[in-house]
């Protein structure tokens, strides 16, 4: 059974968006929710609030992507706006060997992060994907 479950802000005035729907998918987005609730440099951020249209490559339809998380952040004297999504390094790559499944996930995956770029060229954000090597690599 997939993990899931609620996450309650201690910081409400940091989130954007519904506070009672923030869903964690997994330990490691539950670990990023509560690092962003409890970081300082954190001044807003948001989990699944934003829909990112993006076309399907497998029946050519236009569905929405709704990335992990929305992070605004100040980094020294600037303001940094990151769309992060949260994803196991083996769903980042395709096996030579990968199922009929995995490759399709795979290809689905790719659309969407390229409609992410695409967003945060036009809207000044910078996309992240985030692997268990960036999420657990200061501990």
């Amino acid at each position: 059974m997939a993990y899931k479950t609620k996450y309650k802000p201690i910081n409400r005035e940091k989130y954007v968006g519904d506070i009672e729907t923030i869903t964690c998918r997994s330990l490691w987005e539950r670990s990023v929710c509560k690092f962003l609730d409890e970081n300082e440099n954190i001044l807003k951020w948001s989990s699944e609030e934003l829909a990112i249209p993006y076309v399907n490559p497998f029946d050519k339809k236009i569905h929405n992507y709704y990335p992990d998380f929305l992070i605004q952040f100040k980094e020294k004297n600037n303001l940094k706006n990151w769309i992060v999504e949260i994803k196991p390094k083996k769903q980042t790559l395709l096996k030579e060997n990968a199922s009929k499944k995995e490759k399709i996930t795979w290809l689905i995956n790719q659309a969407k992060w390229k409609a992410a770029e695409a967003y945060c060229l036009k809207h000044n954000f910078e996309f992240k994907l985030l692997t268990e090597k960036e999420i657990f690599s200061n501990g």
